[in-house]
């Protein structure tokens, strides 16, 4: 059975935004990706379309996501989901660190501001 440690995660660090990639197809899941995402203080999200459902629970703080231009205010133990080919960003308005546990399925991938394809090296 394959088991991440937290203090073993590998870590990304993105758009001012860290990820610790926990369940992936780099240490044995077929299907599913899971990781834990921290969102630095007063973080504007950079908006991209999702190329596949992402779900997403908030486990500290406060933050505001915005789908397809409905922006809803998210707080600890809540919970969203975000429809495959929807324009997403994650903003912490706040000056306290959020942190969210996110989830997709192997083979998740976004476009970018600029129209490039993104593979998160957090969730391969």
């Amino acid at each position: 059975m394959p088991v991440v440690r937290s203090a073993d995660a590998q870590v990304y660090e993105v758009h001012n935004a860290r990820f610790a990639a926990l369940i992936r197809p780099a240490v044995g899941s077929v299907d599913l990706c899971v990781w834990q995402t921290e969102i630095a203080p007063g973080s504007v999200g950079v908006a991209h379309r999702i190329l596949g459902e992402e779900a997403f629970v908030l486990l500290a703080g406060d933050v505001v996501l915005t789908v397809d231009g409905d922006s809803t205010a998210l707080r600890p133990g809540d919970a969203a989901v975000a429809p495959a080919g929807a324009l997403i960003a994650l903003t912490n308005e706040t000056e306290a660190p959020a942190r969210l546990l996110v989830t997709v399925r192997s083979g998740f991938a976004a476009e970018l501001p600029d129209g490039s394809t993104f593979v998160p090296p957090w969730a391969s």
